[in-house]
């Protein structure tokens, strides 16, 4: 899976799976992203105590896991601060990875997506290691190529702790077999993980992470105040330090859409067109269709939970010549930027 539009359209990627129909990365989230057809899926990873990479949105899993309910773990519930943000709950680098195996799937947002969570508490926690097999396993089932978008979170918090993710995502990668595979896309936040993996030779294609605000927290840990922010990043001088570093990147939607105070678009920006004059590539995330993830212009009746237009804010962004897009609904997605 190349970062190219040689497919004539944008790639399709199973953001955590299909987490709009099943707890997001669990067995189920990817088998049914695989089905629909993705492009690649991506999972999140975080380490564990004894160092094994687990497929996690975040290191504190209260929100995505039965860790609540089970009074063995009752007295690992703490408050730490991550990447200069308080979170009080069950962390993953305070469980082995057997301790973990035992935990159960729970979805994220149940308000907003109750037929999901009609699958909680029904599948176990997955290793990165587990959905390398997956993908690989439904790429010969399907006789085609089906990449892995990987996203590392939180590098330089868990490198405090002691737990160093590169060495990890390498031996996971290589001993999977992954690790010279043109279907490996690496992202991250923070761009220090990403140079160091890819000065350790890890063959691979590399996408920094921009959000619409805020400052990368490795470079705010190094520089303070001095770091550079997301918005200056996206800059015509921010992307042209980017250039020779990374293979591209992938923005928050709003990023493209610019929306206003009132959370109606005023965009599309010139940060694709700018992106691409530097042979960059260009993902963006997250497409979801409820309600409450649109922009004001395309939210429709029935609630936060409800379907709005979302097809038409789809196509703005597939229109404004986007590599790349992550969904939570593959089959929508599919729909609209694939067929």
């Amino acid at each position: 899976m190349r970062l190219d539009r040689s497919l004539g359209r944008p790639l399709v990627i199973g953001h955590r799976g299909a987490p709009g129909y099943r707890p997001e990365h669990s067995r189920s989230s990817y088998d049914l992203a695989l089905a629909m057809g993705v492009d690649a899926v991506e999972p999140d990873v975080v380490p564990t105590r004894d160092g094994v990479l687990v497929v996690r949105h975040e290191n504190e899993i209260s929100g995505t896991t039965d860790v609540g309910t089970r009074p063995e773990f009752a007295d690992r519930r703490t408050t730490k601060t991550v990447d200069g943000t308080a979170l009080t709950g069950w962390f993953t680098e305070d469980f082995t990875w057997a301790e973990l195996a035992t935990l159960k799937c729970r979805e994220r947002l149940p308000k907003i997506r109750p037929a999901s969570a009609s699958f909680d508490d029904q599948q176990p926690i997955l290793r990165l290691t587990d959905v390398l097999e997956l993908v690989r396993a439904a790429s010969a089932e399907q006789d085609r190529e089906i990449g892995v978008v990987l996203e590392i979170k939180h590098a330089t918090y868990f490198a405090g702790v002691g737990l160093d993710v590169v060495p990890l995502v390498q031996a996971d990668l290589r001993a999977s077999g992954w690790s010279d595979s043109p279907g490996v896309v690496i992202e991250a936040f923070e761009s220090t993980v990403l140079e160091r993996l890819r000065e350790g030779g890890l063959r691979a294609q590399y996408v920094y992470l921009i959000e619409a605000g805020g400052r990368p927290w490795d470079l705010v840990a190094a520089h303070g105040d001095e770091a550079p922010t997301y918005r200056q990043t996206v800059q015509p001088a921010g992307l042209d330090a980017l250039v020779g570093r990374f293979d591209g990147i992938s923005v928050d939607k709003r990023v493209i859409l610019a929306p206003n105070k009132l959370g109606r678009m005023t965009g599309p920006t010139r940060v694709i067109d700018d992106a691409h004059a530097r042979g960059l590539k260009v993902f963006t995330w997250t497409c979801r269709p409820e309600n409450t993830f649109l922009v004001a212009d395309f939210r429709g009746k029935g609630g936060a939970a409800a379907l709005g237009d979302y097809e038409a804010e789809w196509r703005v962004i597939r229109a404004a010549g986007v590599d790349g897009v992550f969904v939570d609904h593959p089959d929508l997605g599919m729909d609209v930027f694939a067929r």
